[in-house]
């Protein structure tokens, strides 16, 4: 697992401004500041992808370098998700993508009882691919698992990476026990969820700050 406030980057700077309620109602810059931090998490996650070296024609000779042996799989949760995903995409810019709109089922228990939802999901094939799935908000964990999950039937990954800016340790330990498999790559592990699930301190409601309040 890999925290980046564990040490001094830019990231903190970033997730310092998307915490602040006096800077994040600007949306422009709440997004901006989720895409640096995909851009971020994607150059670290780059360092443990397989490659190849290759030769490269230049004016004035050949040189040998290193590339990518195969593109990522980017997947993502919807709707908050896209700003954090495209920061991965500006990185990994030959990479397929694969979407899901997942979310929480409030039933009449009110808000202290949810289900995860989940009402759409596309991919391309994920047989022995790279998989990176992105979601801002690791909370309880159940949103990403049963994505997860769900994105099984178009193909086995060879390794998947989840990355979250902001992570409870009950989420990352749910995670952590039902997909071991995975890699976790995390901006911040917060104090705990409260009484609704939502992480303290976190942020609020990263899609709405995003893309406005639903209704």
């Amino acid at each position: 697992m890999f925290v980046f406030t564990q040490q001094p980057s830019l990231a903190n700077q970033y997730i310092a401004e998307l915490r602040d309620v006096s800077i994040q109602q600007d949306r422009l810059r709440f997004r901006r500041n989720l895409e640096r931090l995909g851009e971020l998490m994607a150059y670290e996650i780059s360092k443990q992808l397989p490659y190849q070296t290759i030769a490269v024609q230049t004016p004035l000779g050949v040189a040998s370098t290193q590339v990518l042996r195969k593109q990522p799989v980017l997947a993502t949760i919807m709707r908050a998700g896209l700003p954090f995903h495209q920061g991965f995409v500006n990185y990994f810019d030959q990479a397929e993508s694969a979407f899901a709109g997942a979310y929480r089922g409030y039933g009449s228990g009110g808000n202290d009882e949810f289900e995860i939802a989940m009402d759409y999901i596309v991919s391309p094939d994920l047989s022995g691919k790279t998989l990176i799935l992105c979601d801002p908000m690791l909370a309880t964990g159940r949103s990403l698992e049963k994505v997860y999950h769900a994105l099984l039937r178009y193909g086995i990954p060879a390794q998947t990476h989840i990355a979250a800016v902001i992570a409870s340790p009950e989420g990352v330990r749910y995670v952590q026990q039902q997909l071991p498999q995975c890699h976790l790559w995390l901006g911040a592990i917060d104090d705990h969820l409260n009484e609704h699930s939502y992480i303290v301190p976190g942020l609020g409601d990263s899609g709405d700050l995003s893309f406005g309040e639903k209704i």
